[in-house]
């Protein structure tokens, strides 16, 4: 333990599994007061157990991390627990890949719902809850520097995630907020279950994806949230609308 974090009062969305999970363990263990969204109660109840009783858990809605109301109350929360704000990891996201033919505007608009439009409302609510100084971190993906098929939503999501670390970044330095992002390549975590794959199809493209990949294998949950935990503490006071790739060379291949 290092206490990189202590006492510094931090967000994360999506945080009863993978990335944000990971990146919760790794707050707690480095002197953070750690709020953790989740979209159940299930994984709320899982997450607790994994975490213990350190941590102030939320569910700010079961279906919808893209409703406006929800991103309100959820900031009033937040407020309510911890005053301020040092820390905000706005991690919960959702991946639907499709290919262009096979959308439809309830799917699209779902996916910019979660994926974008609620973090960029939330981040308004909370803009007077941030204290001074603050770090916001984004999490984005590679795939918004890939032509990947059938990742064109996701993918759109995600460079707006980019684009949104760099802009708010000039907007708010003054306030004492820096914004930066993370986008992980192929990390080990649920999302691969939920594209509902057959195990077979999903194994053929897991060893294709691990082809690609200059390191030859996925990346774990935890080498994520090692740079989170970097940008979230005061190490990184230089970095500003920066974008942390940790892909294991893939968009270099």
């Amino acid at each position: 333990m290092t206490n990189r974090l202590h006492n510094k009062r931090a967000l994360i969305t999506g945080g009863t599994s993978g990335i944000g999970l990971e990146t919760a363990k790794q707050f707690l263990a480095e002197g953070a007061r750690v709020m953790v969204t989740g979209s159940s109660e299930e994984s709320l109840d899982e997450a607790r157990r994994q975490l213990g009783s350190d941590a102030l858990f939320l569910i700010f809605s079961k279906t919808d991390a893209g409703n406006l109301a929800e991103q309100k109350k959820l900031a009033q929360l937040v407020e309510d627990s911890f005053g301020q704000l040092d820390v905000a990891f706005l991690n919960a996201g959702i991946g639907v890949f499709m290919p262009l033919d096979a959308w439809d505007e309830a799917a699209f608009d779902r996916s910019l719902a979660v994926n974008l439009k609620g973090p960029f409302f939330l981040l308004q609510a909370l803009l007077g809850t941030f204290a001074n100084p603050a770090s916001i971190i984004l999490n984005a993906s590679v795939n918004a520097h890939l032509g990947v098929p059938a990742s064109s939503v996701y993918s759109m999501t995600k460079a707006g995630m980019i684009s949104l670390a760099k802009t708010l970044s000039g907007e708010l330095i003054g306030r004492g907020i820096r914004v930066n992002t993370v986008s992980p390549g192929t990390v080990t975590t649920p999302i691969y279950g939920k594209l509902g794959l057959p195990d077979e199809a999903l194994q053929q493209m897991k060893d294709g994806l691990i082809a690609l990949t200059p390191a030859h294998r996925f990346g774990l949950p935890v080498e994520i949230a090692k740079a989170v935990v970097f940008l979230a503490s005061d190490e990184s006071t230089y970095a500003v609308g920066s974008e942390f790739i940790l892909d294991g060379g893939l968009t270099i291949a």
